[in-house]
């Protein structure tokens, strides 16, 4: 048998930081650091270890003995449980000032990077209700509260329609109200549960690959147009027809009813086809007048008010005359091609994804754009000679990669080519750290604007503006 590992207990530590993924900082009595998962900078807590390492201690505050100022009421009633909104109960003031200390420690830290001096983060004027998709799971056998095991009733009804537990695959928190989605979001979840359970519709069972309803998926746009998407685990045309019918009648105002049905072992609709039930297969987002057609497989930054603001520093950064060849690396559905292409000669977009390519070549035409080409295909293997010969020198690089960052081959074609200017935007500024410093005997970083796109979470994005070196 292995032997249990000792959990320790240490008394009175004073919370001094946040760190990454939303963790808190502390330290033991030996100087190690603790990575606390339920504190606020400013607690004094006592903590049980739940890992030990060479360098550092993970642990839990089992004890609070004081409160940080910094610390407010979380609004929402599955706070700690859910996991999906971990800085609920830190006021949005300090949140931002974290946000910024993070990009910045992981600019000079990880990067090396002279940096000019910081542009205040920009935060999100809707600090609730601001995601314009969210994704909830069925689930048969939901998560029971701590009450509801000690206690001595028969719990009958274990049927839920919400988030997964923090890694827990097959367990699902039952939500009754989400913060993130402007009605009627949880109207529609709500709806869809309590007509699924009285027609008896069965919800999944993923452990054991049984039942009919698998997922939801709505979204919304600033416009006002709503998707919804029910996956199906099981081919029952009756049921099925029921329920979406309903969802028809009770909510007129969604504009595009789908669904699925996937038999597979895991839920991803990537591979599977998307059938309308009613109304279109796809909704409307506008930027300034842009139109951009959204699909069930599209990506679209989930927080719409402040992507707009975020495309907007991508483009002031760029400071486009109107003669220069841009290309928009990782273009996605070509948002920010379009939306910078009105100041530019020519914009390229290069993406992997070919769905997404289709969409923003099918985005462009609406808009009437024809400054912008688009091509598809893995970035390392397109961004090449051959290509650059063809397509010619940018004068300006766009790119926002995915959290991973840029690969190296990438990286280095950039500076091959050597463009005036390059504007990084990154979900991750650790891999956006780790990029520029490939990047800086050729280029300054003159700008740096951290953006607050996920309030309540850790999440923050960042534009840098890279200039040549003379």
């Amino acid at each position: 048998m292995r032997k249990k590992k000792k959990r320790l207990v240490f008394e009175n530590v004073t919370v001094t930081d946040a760190a990454a993924k939303g963790k808190t900082i502390g330290k033991a009595p030996d100087g190690r650091v603790i990575f606390l998962n339920n504190t606020v900078p400013g607690d004094v807590v006592d903590v049980q270890t739940t890992k030990k390492r060479k360098a550092y201690f993970e642990g839990t505050a089992i004890n609070f003995h004081s409160l940080s100022n910094k610390r407010v009421d979380p609004v929402c009633q599955h706070f700690n449980v859910c996991g999906g909104c971990k800085w609920q109960d830190m006021g949005y003031e300090h949140q931002l000032f974290y946000k910024q200390k993070e990009v910045e420690n992981n600019l000079k830290r990880i990067g090396h990077l002279d940096l000019p001096e910081l542009t205040p983060i920009l935060g999100s004027e809707q600090q609730y209700f601001y995601r314009n998709k969210m994704e909830f799971s069925f689930s048969d056998s939901r998560w029971l509260t701590l009450d509801e095991i000690q206690s001595d009733r028969q719990i009958d009804n274990k049927n839920a329609l919400g988030f997964h537990i923090p890694g827990m695959w097959d367990k699902i928190l039952d939500i009754k109200k989400c913060h993130l989605q402007k009605d009627p979001s949880n109207s529609i979840r709500l709806e869809t549960k309590r007509f699924a359970i009285e027609n008896g519709l069965t919800f999944f069972n993923p452990r054991n690959q049984y039942g009919m309803l698998r997922t939801l998926m709505l979204r919304t746009s600033s416009i006002g147009e709503i998707m919804v998407l029910v996956q199906f685990f099981e081919n029952n045309k009756e049921k099925r027809e029921l329920l979406l019918n309903h969802l028809s009648k009770t909510f007129p105002e969604i504009t595009s009813l789908l669904y699925v049905i996937n038999p597979k072992q895991n839920d991803t609709i990537y591979d599977q086809e998307i059938i309308c039930f009613s109304g279109r297969d796809h909704i409307f987002e506008e930027m300034e007048g842009l139109k951009f057609k959204i699909n069930a497989k599209s990506f679209y930054q989930t927080n719409s008010e402040q992507a707009y603001e975020l495309y907007k520093i991508t483009r002031n950064f760029a400071d486009l005359k109107g003669d220069e060849l841009v290309y928009d690396l990782y273009t996605g559905t070509g948002t920010i091609a379009q939306f910078v292409s009105k100041k530019a000669k020519k914009v390229i977009g290069i993406e992997s994804v070919p769905e997404a390519i289709l969409d923003a070549k099918a985005n462009a035409e609406r808009n009437k754009i024809e400054n912008v080409d688009f091509f598809v295909g893995d970035m390392k293997n397109v961004f090449k000679e051959q290509f650059i010969a063809q397509n010619g020198v940018p004068d300006v690089i766009i790119t926002d990669p995915p959290r991973d960052g840029m690969h190296k081959d990438v990286v280095q074609q950039i500076l091959n080519i050597a463009p005036k200017k390059v504007v990084y935007v990154s979900c991750n500024s650790a891999t956006q750290a780790r990029d520029l410093e490939l990047m800086k005997e050729i280029y300054a970083i003159t700008k740096v604007q951290p953006v607050d796109m996920f309030p309540q979470t850790h999440h923050v994005e960042n534009v840098v503006l890279l200039e040549k070196k003379a």
